[in-house]
């Protein structure tokens, strides 16, 4: 079975790459989407719709041409995993796990320990709770395992 994951969340580490590269070592079947990864790209993202003098109507315009990518990623994915890591608040993966739960989209919750307080809800609602990338790829295993 081949699959399509979309990746979720903090854009600060490398945990994006340390899954597709367990993905392909393993031979799995799984193609891999996100939101764009560049913080200043994603900033800039509505700017070509003309200048902002306030900084909240270029963050809303921006985040608009975000949520077209996303929501169309989502949308597409087989499944879903949202990493919450421990340096920055990650709003909008808590809202793309809100989206997937909504939706009924299966989705992985990966962070450690430290947050699994904050994320109950969120965890509550995920179908996997994973500590590290390599137990994302053995979900993803596991799952697309004829």
């Amino acid at each position: 079975m081949s699959l399509t994951v979309y990746l979720s969340g903090e854009i600060h580490t490398d945990w994006r790459e340390e899954i597709k590269r367990g993905a392909e070592r393993d031979g799995l079947q799984v193609e891999f989407t996100s939101a764009v990864t560049d913080h200043g790209a994603s900033d800039a993202a509505g700017d070509h719709l003309g200048d902002e003098p306030e900084p909240f109507w270029r963050d809303h315009k921006s985040s608009k041409v975000n949520a077209i990518r996303t929501r169309t990623l989502l949308d597409k994915a087989d499944v879903v995993v949202v990493r919450f890591g421990d340096r920055y608040k990650q709003w909008n993966a808590a809202f793309d796990a809100g989206y997937c739960a909504a939706l009924g989209k299966p989705y992985i919750t990966l962070h450690d320990e430290a947050l699994i307080h904050p994320l109950k809800e969120v965890d509550a609602a995920a179908l996997a709770w994973a500590t590290s990338t390599a137990q994302v790829v053995e979900i993803l295993a596991y799952v697309t395992r004829d």
